[in-house]
């Protein structure tokens, strides 16, 4: 029987260079137009979700995918109501991003972080929706060691652990000593206890996939020590550099010089997750979300089209999950 895996894109995504440059409306015509999206990736908010009901509706695009950030001891009832209210959007994943420190200011702990999961997981069940905590920057998990850690915690009451992938942050962390330091993470590098290099043995994001934690995942592409966002200050600091145009743009359109051979690490992991995905009978990944989007730290103030790098990142995407495909069916 065929595999299942949908392919959709993230709201912040679905614009040229303008944030909110297009209405509601005009956004999904887009993605549908687009013809390479089965899925729009968006959790509503009250102020917005008839919106969002009659697109649709209107263009039969459900948004099988959302997400958040939360912080412990603050945003518990907001998750609570995300996962509640998913299944009016044929929700199925509940993106998950829990920030490093709690509300009054002190580091999540581990236990902390698989005791909500285990919470949410609860609810999500009753829901018919699955939460999936994310790897990313500014979160619990930037330490990415700490990612098996929690998912050993969860696995010991007898529960899957599911996680969303993206890997970006993984990547433009390579050769970065600077962002390795970040929760420390940099004497766990040195020392062989992590591994970041996708074409290396025992690397993070092949464990990740290897014990099926996947569910979920982010497509933004993204190299090893990415040039700095010098187009998005922030305090006087140019923006982290987690993104990286996925074909090349045209002159003006971007602050450094491009290469597509530096995209092949992030390739890599996205090739490795759909053999995965195409030979085990147990992978539960389920939805792969571009996601190019206009933040500082990402893309802010480039002036190529993060639609058409997102379609472009989409149908690359497609082909790569055929290839995997066809390999496992010989």
């Amino acid at each position: 029987m065929k595999k299942e895996l949908l392919i959709g894109i993230q709201e912040a995504g679905v614009m040229h260079t303008v944030w909110n440059e297009f209405d509601l409306d005009t956004r999904f015509r887009m993605v549908k137009d687009a013809g390479v999206f089965d899925y729009y990736d968006k959790t509503p908010t009250p102020y917005d979700a008839p919106q969002f009901r009659r697109a649709v509706e209107k263009y039969g695009l459900p948004l099988t995918a959302g997400g958040w950030f939360y912080m412990l001891g603050r945003d518990e009832p907001l998750l609570q109501w995300h996962l509640q209210v998913a299944r009016e959007y044929g929700t199925r994943i509940q993106n998950v991003q829990i920030f490093t420190n709690n509300l009054q200011g002190r580091p999540v702990t581990d236990r902390e972080v698989a005791e909500t999961y285990l919470w949410a997981r609860e609810i999500g069940e009753k829901w018919g929706v699955v939460p999936c905590l994310e790897v990313h920057v500014n979160m619990w998990s930037e330490h990415f060691g700490r990612v098996e850690r929690v998912a050993n915690l969860v696995k010991r009451h007898g529960v899957n652990f599911n996680m969303t992938l993206d890997h970006s942050h993984v990547i433009f962390k390579m050769d970065n000593p600077e962002e390795q330091e970040v929760q420390h993470m940099r004497a766990d590098i040195e020392s062989g206890k992590l591994e970041l290099d996708p074409f290396r043995h025992g690397n993070v994001c092949q464990r990740w996939i290897d014990a099926n934690y996947v569910r979920h995942a982010h497509a933004r592409a993204a190299i090893p020590n990415g040039p700095q966002n010098v187009w998005a200050m922030i305090e006087g600091k140019p923006g982290r550099g987690i993104q990286y145009p996925f074909v090349r743009p045209k002159s003006g359109e971007w602050h450094s010089e491009w290469d597509a051979e530096k995209l092949e690490p992030w390739k890599e992991v996205v090739r490795q997750l759909l053999k995965h995905h195409a030979s085990d009978p147990d992978s539960k990944l389920a939805t792969i979300s571009t996601e190019f989007i206009p933040w500082p730290d990402y893309g802010a103030g480039a002036k190529y089209s993060l639609f058409e790098h997102s379609i472009a990142c989409a149908e690359w995407i497609r082909a790569e999950w055929k290839k995997a495909q066809e390999k496992t069916a010989h």
